[in-house]
């Protein structure tokens, strides 16, 4: 009898790992389970550190529902039901694909296997049951912020920018107050957030977390009440759909007097110059994006867009009249995107050359660490030089301030680099399951959403330059070439054919 091939799930909260509960430990006890009931485990999908709440949407998630799709596995262990998924909907959703596919879901805590209906309804019934459980507490826990809230007590989180918490009071941040109120002065005088963040920047000043202000930061910080006085609780929630912060109705926001950073005239001064920029402010247009907005490009440098209920991309150049069929394009980068899928060498020299960015990323950001550390060594010599009195206090600025700069900018190097480096890794699992799914893609590609065409468009494509006769399509990481189409005098396609080089 052919012995069933398995995965196991690993996922594990931060409170299960406090306790002693490792991945490692979750791992083994899938093992021992598949052992003991004669399973071949062929993969193990490691979701460590993973939020529970949009799992669908991890790459390893992914992964496991490919290999389910494709045969790869037919059976998915894990701990308890709580690691595989936070809510019914989720629970359900996967269920769903593990049934299409003839695969079992098996929860060893539980002892829950889908194999059998009685297993199923248990396993929907405990699923309904847990998310139960988690909107009873975030239940309960709403209710005691907002009488928290009301009471004027502190809900959790820092302090704003310029003030502290001792305990249960907040208190005036002696270090950070002056700046707020130095960016209430610069913009009574400038009258633009950008321009005081950048004069704010030169000064050498710097946010909580030793970042530059940005724009966002002044405006926000502008508009606060806290400023004069006035702080406001529960006044903000998380849209449930779109995940966004946004503001309560008025009648549920508490305001409770705090110490002031700036006075109210001041205050109130910025806030009316504020309100006049928002009024003379145009709003954005609802544009519609296209599929290829933002990708395309005509061979003399403009941009290519389609204007309302036209069905051609044009080049936004006045004095250019180039222009493609927005079918014509569709078609050709789906033979173009199927060309390439379909190379093995193509794609090898893709993966290679991935590989190599990544490492090179990975050397690189091991550099910058090795880096801060010693400056941040060299900066706590100087500090403790100054301590015993070696450094005297007029000059200790002159010794500190370059070191600290330079902290602070390998600060920005890594964070930057940490963010190109999953950035990164998220693109080549993208175009991974876009590989593995290719014959899908190109069948049902007519069908796809525009959403769904875009994220495939976004995972392999780095810009398309829309010639005379011709298109090149320009792959992430890989040596442009051309892929020929013949088109006439108005940007009709006359020959339905696409020439590909060798």
């Amino acid at each position: 009898m052919k012995r069933k091939n398995v995965g196991i799930w690993v996922r594990v909260s931060t409170e299960d790992q406090v306790k002693g509960d490792s991945l490692e430990h979750h791992e083994e006890r899938a093992r021992m389970y598949a052992k003991m009931k004669n399973w071949n485990v062929k993969t193990v999908y490691n979701l460590a550190g993973k939020s529970g709440k949009s799992v669908v949407e991890y790459s390893e998630t992914q992964r496991m529902i490919n290999d389910i799709k494709r045969g790869y596995i037919s059976g998915l262990i894990f701990s308890k039901i709580a690691r595989l998924a936070r809510n019914t909907k989720q629970l359900l959703e996967l269920s769903d694909i593990f049934t299409s596919y003839n695969a079992d879901l098996i929860s060893i805590y539980e002892n829950i296997d889908t194999s059998s209906p009685s297993g199923k309804l248990f396993f929907t019934l405990i699923g309904a049951m847990a998310q139960w459980e988690r909107e009873e507490i975030v239940s309960r826990v709403k209710a005691s912020v907002q009488v928290r809230a009301k009471l004027g007590k502190k809900l959790g989180g820092q302090a704003q920018f310029g003030f502290k918490w001792e305990g249960s009071e907040l208190l005036i941040n002696d270090d950070e107050a002056p700046i707020r109120k130095l960016m209430y002065e610069l913009f009574l005088k400038i009258g633009k957030n950008t321009t005081v963040a950048t004069q704010l920047n030169e000064m050498g000043y710097r946010t909580r977390s030793g970042a530059k202000f940005s724009r966002g930061d002044i405006k926000r910080w502008l508009r606060e009440p806290i400023s004069k006085g006035l702080r406001r609780a529960h006044y903000s929630e998380q849209n449930s759909v779109t995940k966004a912060t946004q503001l309560k109705p008025q009648d549920q926001w508490y305001i409770h007097p705090c110490p002031p950073i700036v006075s109210e005239e001041l205050w109130q001064k910025v806030n009316d110059i504020l309100d006049e920029q928002d009024k003379k402010r145009k709003p954005i247009s609802n544009r519609k994006v296209h599929v290829f907005t933002n990708y395309i490009y005509c061979h003399c440098g403009g941009k290519m867009n389609v204007r309302s209920r036209l069905t051609h991309y044009k080049c936004t150049n006045k004095e250019c009249t180039n222009k493609i069929r927005r079918e014509d394009l569709d078609e050709a980068f789906k033979s173009r995107l199927m060309q390439f899928l379909s190379n093995k060498k193509e794609l090898e020299t893709y993966f290679k050359q991935s590989e190599k960015k990544l490492k090179n990323k990975s050397i690189e950001l091991e550099i910058l660490k090795k880096k801060q550390h010693e400056v941040k060594e060299k900066l706590e010599n100087i500090l403790l030089l100054h301590n015993k009195g070696q450094i005297p206090t007029e000059a200790f600025n002159e010794y500190h301030s370059e070191p600290y700069k330079q902290s602070q900018q390998l600060k920005e190097q890594i964070i930057k680099f940490e963010n190109e480096i999953l950035s990164e890794s998220n693109k080549q699992n993208s175009t991974s399951l876009i590989i593995q799914e290719s014959k899908d893609i190109y069948e049902q590609w007519d069908t796809f959403t525009r959403d769904k065409k875009r994220s495939i468009i976004e995972a392999v494509l780095e810009s398309i330059i829309i010639k005379q006769n011709e298109i090149d399509f320009n792959l992430k990481r890989l040596t442009p070439e051309t892929q020929f189409l013949e088109l006439g005098e108005n940007g009709e396609q006359n020959d339905c054919r696409a020439f590909f080089p060798p």
